[in-house]
């Protein structure tokens, strides 16, 4: 395969950004106590619904290449941010120090092919591999039920 091009469009009015990808929008927005209307997620929280997102898929591509029985998965991820990095900080990142991703994968298979689907997920998930790649601590836990 070679590179592609990926683009968005996005429309902001105050803290209010509607994105666009193709045909899907995306509103993403602050809360009232810091000036947006909450009406959708901030992007902060978007960074971790795309890990979700981006972590299923690829577990996805994995689980066919590999024979394995992935049925359903659950993610609860957490972030762990200093804003005082956003607020200006230059002593401070503004991007989250640590995320830890739990996922429940409903399947057939051993504990220990789900460790390897995990493995080999996060090694080919571009948005688990960007945010490692820039300091932050990653921690995968992912158990069978």
């Amino acid at each position: 395969m070679s590179m592609t091009s990926i683009t968005i469009t996005a429309d902001s009015k105050g803290m209010q950004t509607i994105a666009k990808a193709k045909r899907h929008e995306v509103v993403i927005d602050e809360p009232p106590a810091t000036g947006g209307t909450d009406s959708g997620p901030n992007p902060l929280q978007l960074l971790l619904c795309a890990l979700a997102g981006c972590e299923n898929i690829v577990s996805n591509f994995v689980a066919k290449e590999i024979n394995f029985d992935l049925q359903e998965i659950e993610f609860s991820i957490e972030g762990q941010v200093d804003l005082r990095g956003v607020m200006g900080d230059p002593d401070v990142r503004p991007y989250y120090q640590n995320i830890s991703v739990s996922a429940k994968v409903k399947t057939s298979e051993s504990a220990e092919r789900v460790q390897e689907l995990k493995e080999k997920t996060d090694l080919r998930c571009p948005v688990f591999t960007t945010l490692k790649a820039a300091g932050v601590e990653m921690t995968t836990v992912w158990t069978k039920v």
